[in-house]
This record gives structure tokens, sequence and C-alpha cells, in this order.
């Protein structure tokens, strides 16, 4: 079996011409009467040696990170060591050079990401806390943002060596995490919702996913992958702070007006998601959706089956929605002006 990521180095390799390679896949989508942009490919196993290769590394890095934790460098037992970071770091960058630059495989590909990024920043977080043990609240937010910075730096040194595409999500991660300690350090005296802030780096990080998104409109290379993550790194971010933001789980139990509300926002998110053909946003904010739901079917006096009607009317959608995916696509299309729609994912499989 043959990954949308195989046919793309394959046609890089010029083992088959890119011509050749849209042929096979339009032929796939015919077979499976959906356009094969729709299908939102992404690259995560190629097989069972993906998962066996996974273990194998996350068994090897806690290792590594167990041995470190016993090398102090002088540092006090009450603040935490650099070395693990270090070497959980140095460990997965070595790793990805075979598992990742070599051999091509996704899953390993991924987590030795988050090893080497995650390495990296709890080693400069334990750097910091032996420098500035007593860092203020703005002191703190400082730190974070230098943290950040130099986690973004570490995230775009990877991608440029390995190219794995979920590592542009995590350097946009990391870049927003920058402003928001500066912002958070400049307003110290004042206070912020945080949500507001995690809103606004979820919008910004959603807008470069779609640059990304309309630079591979047919989804064919890896920027569609990079855009992929990205959109799951957003999603979450946005619908996480618009529901905080409503207070819909600020009180035991929401009312009408609000779960209405949540429901709304909900068909909003469904017909972004149709428009861009991105699921990401569906999935992040099914919970408050889910619990709206519930509220609802409580108030209506469904109290000892409202769990079960809720899980009903929710997976019933989803699953009709997920087989009329195409037609529904082209119906938000009709409502869309041209300029938009011929920057969005194709529409037809028969689209250059």
């Amino acid at each position: 079996m043959y990954s949308e990521g195989d046919l793309q180095d394959a046609v890089r390799a010029g083992a088959i011409s890119a011509q050749a390679a849209q042929a096979l896949r339009d032929h796939i989508a015919t077979l499976r009467t959906s356009p094969a942009v729709d299908e939102e490919h992404f690259r995560l196993l190629t097989g069972f040696n993906d998962i066996f290769v996974t273990i194998a590394s996350i068994i090897l890095l806690v290792a590594v990170g167990w041995l470190g934790n016993g090398i102090r460098f002088g540092a006090s037992d009450n603040l935490p060591p650099i070395a693990p970071g270090l070497l959980v770091a140095a460990s997965s960058w070595g790793l990805a050079e075979y598992f990742t630059r070599r051999r091509r495989m996704a899953l390993p590909s991924i987590l030795l990401l988050a090893g080497f990024i995650g390495g990296i920043a709890f080693a400069l977080f334990a750097l910091s806390s032996q420098i500035f043990p007593h860092a203020g609240e703005r002191g703190g937010s400082l730190i974070l943002s230098g943290v950040a910075l130099l986690t973004a730096i570490a995230a775009l040194l990877h991608w440029r060596r390995f190219m794995v595409p979920i590592t542009v999500a995590a350097g946009a991660a990391a870049a927003a995490s920058v402003f928001a300690g500066l912002i958070l350090a400049a307003l110290s005296d004042r206070s912020i919702d945080p949500f507001l802030l995690l809103l606004a780096a979820g919008v910004a990080i959603f807008a470069f996913a779609m640059r990304w998104d309309m630079s591979d409109r047919a989804r064919t290379t890896r920027r569609s992958d990079v855009a992929f993550w990205l959109h799951l790194t957003a999603a979450p971010m946005i619908a996480h702070a618009l529901f905080q933001l409503l207070g819909v789980f600020d009180g035991k139990d929401i009312g009408i007006a609000k779960a209405l509300m949540v429901i709304a926002l909900y068909v909003a998110f469904g017909l972004l998601a149709l428009a861009i053909d991105r699921r990401a946003l569906l999935v992040s904010s099914l919970a408050y959706v889910l619990y709206a739901l519930y509220a609802l079917f409580r108030q209506a006096g469904a109290v000892e089956l409202s769990a079960a009607f809720t899980a009903l009317v929710i997976g019933s959608s989803l699953l009709l929605l997920s087989a009329l995916w195409h037609r529904a696509r082209s119906a938000v299309f009709r409502l869309l002006p041209a300029p938009l729609t011929e920057r969005l994912p194709y529409l037809d499989r028969t689209a250059p």
C-alpha cells in the first residue's frame, strides 16, 4: 500500500511523472466516489514497524532522560537539572538522522521531533530556573518568551534538516508563546484574560495554515501536510478560547440561550470547515457542543436519556456530514464569491 507521501517522493525522485501520479490519485478518487482533495490525507503510518520503532524510541528516550536526571552540574537538588533535556534532545536528533532522514518513517519522526523540541524547552527552563531562581511574574513572562524564542529557532533548524511537516506547527506554537510572554510581561500590572491571548494566537496560526493551504490547492505536496498540522494546532486554541470566553463551563448548568449559542457557533465552524476542507475545528469543538446539547435535552425533560440522545444526534450528524461532505462543500461554494473560491482547495477532482 502506497501513501500520498510515497507518491510525492516518487515524483521528486523522477520515478514517475507528476501527471502519472495525479492520474493515479484521480483513479483512486473515482473508485471511492470522493475527490482525492477531500480525503485530507496525511502520513502517519507506513506499517507496523512504525509502531515498533516508536515504542522502542519511547523506551530509549525515557531511559536517557532518567539517567540524565542524576547529572546535576552543581545545580541545587531543588531545581530541575539541565542534562535530561539535553540528552533527550540529542538522542532524538541522532535517531532522526536514521529513522527520519533515511528511512522516512512518519510516526517515529513525529515522536522524535517532540523529543527534540520538548528536550530543548525543558533544558532551557531548567537553565533559566537556575540562573533566575527568584524571578517574579514579569520575569517569568520574559523567561517564557526567551525559552519559546530559542525553542522556535530549534524547530527551524530541525525543519531545515529533516522537513517533518509537524515541525512548522511546533515552531508556530513556540512563536505564539514568544508574543504571549512579551504581552504578559508588558501588561503585568494590568489584568488581561489569557483566553484572549490564546484566541489571538489560534487565529494567527490559522491564518498561517491557510497560507500554506492556498499554496497547494490540489494537496499533492508536503505543504498540504504542513497545513494539516497547523490547522490541528490552531483549532483547539480557537475553540477552547471562544467557548471559555462565552463561559460555557463557568456554572454547573448552562442556559438555553448559551447552549443555542454554542450550537450556532459549532454550525459556523462546520461551514468554515467545509469551505477550507479541514475537519480540525469540528473535532476540537466537539466536547463543547456535546455538553451544550446534553444541557438542552436535560432542560427539555429527558434527564435519564439526555446523554444517549446527545450521542445519537451528534454521531448521526457527523456521519451524515462525512458521507455528504463533497455535496455540502458544493453548496457552501455556491454561496462564496469567486475570488475566494479560486484560492480555496479544489472542489472538483478534474481541477488542474
